[in-house]
């Protein structure tokens, strides 16, 4: 199962890279066609050095940085820090598997 998990992982990943790389070469393809640069069609994903030296990315015209990372993953720590449906949901499996639990000790012991 494991095994299978880390090839669709992989799938995905290398699926996920060909879409970008197929829709930059569609736009490379449409600069050519026309001739010229159009700024209204930004690049799919840029990358390119800034004045300190470092890397900087740009997926679709925005620009993609250590800050934002940092910031959606303090939103995603809030969100997940609880939530009602998921805490509703682990109390009704709960109390499912007590009275199964209770149901089946009854039976068993009903049997002997």
């Amino acid at each position: 199962m494991a095994k299978w998990l880390i090839q669709f992982g992989l799938m995905l990943f290398l699926l996920f890279f060909g879409v970008l790389f197929g829709m930059q070469q569609a736009h490379n393809g449409m600069e050519r066609m026309r001739g010229y640069a159009d700024p209204a069609f930004p690049s799919v994903v840029e990358m390119k050095r800034n004045d300190s030296g470092e890397v900087e990315a740009a997926v679709f015209g925005e620009t993609v940085t250590a800050a934002d990372w940092q910031k959606k993953q303090e939103t995603m720590r809030e969100l997940t820090s609880f939530n009602v449906f998921s805490e509703l949901g682990r109390q009704l499996a709960d109390a499912a598997t007590a009275l199964m639990n209770t149901l089946l000790s009854l039976i068993g012991r009903v049997l002997e």
